[in-house]
């Protein structure tokens, strides 16, 4: 009886299989309904302007078709939510312009606080490798970066760089970006609209003089978290994890804040690292559209808190205009 009296809300869903069976998980369906909302997906088989009605779309598609049928409906049906716009989602998807927004930042934080982003450099060809990294003031190791991060599997293809022999293994164009110890811990932040959320996680370990000496030319990243995993037990990285210092959490949702202001977008998240070297030095060094949410505890809430917020936002909007008309 009482969920017949709960205003009922249609939020479309259009996402690759993978991502559907991450993301929209039975918990996520049945808390959402519980509340209100309806997650319904849509078909990709047929034209989005054949499908609804819908108070807001969710997606993580790319590409001209998918774009071209996104506008028709938007143009359709003005009141609908997008979230997100494919023209502020493309930003995050060249590593350079991704990390160009940090630095327009205006953060009001502490003045311990040092804040920014990594060298780095965008290298077009072989021939220029040497040049760029003496220009930018970059020193080994550097981590090698795909210039495009659209999430596929090519993206995701990184290698930490230990001197100029290992220069040779690269194909450019990519982006050369200095490598900072961080004490093998990274810190991701999660923004659902107006919610944000942090956890902890392994990252790569540390790099000592000596090993910088002996080391490979050139590993991937697949490579080192495979030694990783040789030379530390579950127990210790846990530990390592656990013992980490959270940066201050009103920073982190400073710039949250800043972040979600400056891309326009509602669903992201961004790693931040400590340096080793300078203890309250914070950086910024990726930014992803729509991450796996569902790694967070009680995702379910946080979610359904965000689609409801979006949803009655946009009817106190639309109820606003109407008694002004």
């Amino acid at each position: 009886m009482a969920e017949q009296n709960v205003t009922r809300y249609r939020i479309g869903y259009a996402l690759e299989p993978k991502k559907v069976q991450s993301f929209i998980q039975y918990s996520l369906i049945i808390h959402a309904k519980n509340r209100g909302i309806d997650l319904v997906p849509i078909d990709l088989s047929k034209p989005l302007i054949d499908q609804g009605p819908f108070h807001c779309i969710i997606h993580k598609l790319y590409g001209p078709e998918w774009r071209e049928q996104l506008e028709e409906f938007s143009s359709r049906n003005p009141d609908v939510i997008i979230v997100d716009p494919l023209d502020f989602i493309d930003r995050l998807h060249n590593r350079i312009s991704m990390l160009q927004v940090v630095n327009e930042l205006k953060i009001c934080q502490q003045t311990e606080i040092l804040f920014g982003i990594p060298k780095q450099v965008f290298v077009e060809n072989p021939a220029s490798f040497y040049e760029c990294i003496e220009t930018e003031g970059l020193e080994f190791p550097v981590i090698a970066k795909p210039l495009v991060a659209n999430g596929s599997a090519n993206s995701h293809q990184m290698a930490l760089v230990f001197n100029k022999e290992g220069l040779k293994g690269l194909n450019p164009p990519i982006i050369l970006q200095e490598f900072v110890n961080h004490g093998g811990v990274i810190y991701k932040v999660y923004v659902a609209g107006e919610h944000v959320k942090f956890v902890k996680r392994k990252s790569l370990p540390d790099i000592s003089e000596e090993t910088l000496g002996t080391s490979e030319n050139l590993l991937s990243f697949s490579q080192i978290s495979n030694l990783t995993a040789q030379d530390q037990s579950d127990e210790r990285v846990a530990r390592l994890i656990e013992e980490a210092k959270m940066p201050p959490l009103r920073f982190l949702t400073e710039v949250a804040n800043g972040l979600k202001s400056a891309l326009k977008l509602h669903l992201f998240n961004f790693d931040v690292i400590r340096d080793s070297r300078v203890g309250n030095r914070y950086l910024v060094i990726d930014i992803n559209y729509f991450p796996g949410y569902a790694k967070l505890p009680s995702y379910e809430t946080i979610l359904t808190d965000f689609f409801l917020d979006i949803v009655q936002r946009k009817q106190r909007v639309n109820s606003d205009d109407h008694l002004s008309a």
